[in-house]
């Protein structure tokens, strides 16, 4: 079975998202067999390199909310990811575009990191405050997943990822996502949102089902006992 997760590494409700998804995985008998990818996506593309200013002052610009509104946003948020073990501080996260981000994650896909590398991101911007759009910092990340200086330093003077980026961004808009996270299973099934465990739960089960449907290979009933009772 496979998973792709249309995510931004800048959304907050990805990292929730992300926690309630993988504790409905852990608890599925067929885990080992579901392959689970990350597709890039954009909250706000537009986005300059860095932004100077707050995330409270630039999601108030951007959204034309009071700052105090947005401050309360934050509090919700903060809520909902501690109960799933996170430490959000919005306070502390540096506004940065994601775009060289996301290559990184295609870059770490290539040497089988992927997730580890979508993790990283994660809870580097929302927990850490570390620059996502820093040469410096996505160099040290990529060090530390062991991918060469070399290959990252690829991704500041070419263009290399930039189309495969760019073409998550296309698959998510051909499919109709308009927000994040989305959750795709076998290009049949849909999730949008940061879905509590329990209904991820309940669509890897029923995706499970449909693809590997029960086929009874008896052409007649046989005896059995039910409700009613048994055949005589």
């Amino acid at each position: 079975m496979k998973i792709e997760i249309w995510s931004d590494v800048a959304c907050p409700w990805c990292y929730i998202g992300k926690r309630r998804f993988e504790t409905a995985l852990a608890g599925f008998e067929h885990r080992d067999e579901v392959e689970v990818t990350w597709r890039s996506y954009q909250l706000d593309p537009t986005l300059p390199e860095h932004y100077d200013g707050t995330e409270l002052e630039y999601l108030s610009t951007r959204k034309g909310m009071p700052q105090q509104q947005v401050s309360q946003m934050f509090q919700h948020v903060s809520e909902q990811a501690r109960g799933e073990g996170l430490d959000y501080r919005f306070d502390s996260v540096v506004v940065a575009n994601s775009f060289t981000a996301h290559r990184l994650i295609h870059l770490a896909a290539t040497h089988g990191k992927q997730d580890e590398a979508k993790e990283r991101l994660l809870s580097d911007h929302f927990e850490h405050g570390r620059d996502i759009g820093s040469r410096e910092y996505l160099t040290n990340l990529a060090l530390d997943l062991d991918i060469s200086r070399a290959e990252a330093d690829e991704l500041f003077t070419t263009d290399k990822y930039a189309a495969d980026v760019r073409s998550d961004f296309e698959e998510g808009r051909a499919l109709g996502i308009n927000g994040v996270p989305f959750f795709v299973i076998d290009r049949k099934f849909g999730l949008s949102g940061a879905q509590p465990a329990e209904t991820f739960a309940a669509a890897l089960s029923q995706a499970w089902q449909a693809a590997n449907p029960l086929v009874l290979v008896n052409s007649t009933d046989g005896d059995a006992c039910g409700p009613d009772g048994c055949t005589v």
